[in-house]
């Protein structure tokens, strides 16, 4: 790991630093050691902290940071990279971190999602939250490989997306029907732009390969099938949102990675809307974020959850494995 001559931790930075460690040992172990290594260097080194600590909380987090420096240069960063980002053009790095959010518009999720979507009373109208350029609107256009048990998509080009299913019955056998799909987020991703492509590109981390090639065949097949992508807030913005949904179809509203970017209070408010529209509500998100009970998952696992109490699934957080619970 990586450490700075110019002295240890500061004292503001501890908890900044020890978000690193944990990113480092829960999250990019295992799947990229490039950025396990660097999430280490940064807890140790006092000139990146130091500029970390001038940016609001929410934009400290190890994804921000690493995606903005790669956008930057054009490279995975190193530690090195930081310290000359950080010392030679602050301002830059701070204002792509500023402008940018993490939205990891990871296709895969798809896959984990489609077993509780086919259970459900066809068609459906589609509600994703946090849904940046909207990849993960569209789980029936995609095709599905679950470890040799196939399931085919709307496009015959869009990708196929591989999934280890373990707990299930019975594995899907179809997509689902859906008759409407719309989204909302704070900042939606352009399709049509590429610098918000090449955004996505960046927060891929080093070592996921498989997944660089997913996101580009992902965008090529939303570009042929264009959801709607609507800039706002997951609570301020849902129910207007929600009011162009066709009355006759199951209304359901979900997301991936999204509410751990919000308090406490705005995720129950967020709850109570979502059973005040009457809609399904699909949760994709880390072990802590919802209050259930009576799932065992692992550190940086997902649970889905539906309906904010029934926990169906454990899962990957890009959606290469699934372990039906329900």
């Amino acid at each position: 790991m990586g450490s700075n001559p110019a002295g240890g931790t500061p004292p503001g930075a501890l908890a900044t630093a020890e978000n690193y460690r944990r990113f480092a040992a829960l999250e990019a172990a295992g799947r990229s050691r490039a950025y396990e290594v660097l999430a280490y260097a940064v807890a140790e080194d006092r000139a990146v902290l130091s500029f970390l600590e001038l940016l609001p909380p929410p934009k400290r987090q190890p994804n921000l940071l690493f995606a903005a420096a790669r956008h930057l240069v054009g490279a995975p960063p190193t530690i090195s990279t930081l310290r000359s980002l950080v010392s030679d053009r602050p301002g830059q790095l701070a204002q792509v971190m500023a402008a940018r959010r993490t939205q990891t518009n990871e296709v895969a999720r798809c896959a984990v999602l489609l077993p509780a979507l086919v259970e459900l009373p066809p068609p459906l109208a589609l509600l994703e939250v946090g849904a940046a350029a909207g990849l993960t609107l569209l789980p029936d256009v995609y095709s599905y490989d679950y470890e040799g048990h196939e399931v085919v998509g709307t496009d015959p080009l869009a990708p196929t997306l591989r999934c280890r299913a373990r707990g299930l019955a019975r594995l899907p056998v179809s997509v689902p029907e859906v008759a409407w799909r719309a989204g909302i987020d704070l900042n939606p991703l352009d399709l049509g732009n590429d610098d918000d492509m090449v955004w996505l590109a960046c927060l891929v981390w080093p070592g996921e390969e498989d997944r660089a090639e997913r996101l580009e065949a992902a965008v090529a097949t939303a570009r042929r099938h264009p959801p709607a992508v609507y800039q706002g807030d997951l609570l301020d913005d849902l129910a207007k949102v929600a009011a162009g949904a066709p009355a006759g179809p199951t209304l359901v509203v979900y997301h991936s990675a999204a509410l751990a970017y919000v308090d406490e209070t705005k995720r129950r408010s967020f709850a109570a809307a979502v059973q005040e529209l009457g809609a399904v509500w699909l949760s994709n998100e880390g072990s802590g974020v919802l209050p259930v009970t009576g799932a065992t998952a692992g550190p940086g696992d997902f649970l889905i959850v539906r309906d904010g109490k029934q926990v169906l699934a454990r899962a990957d957080p890009h959606g290469t494995w699934l372990h039906w619970l329900a």
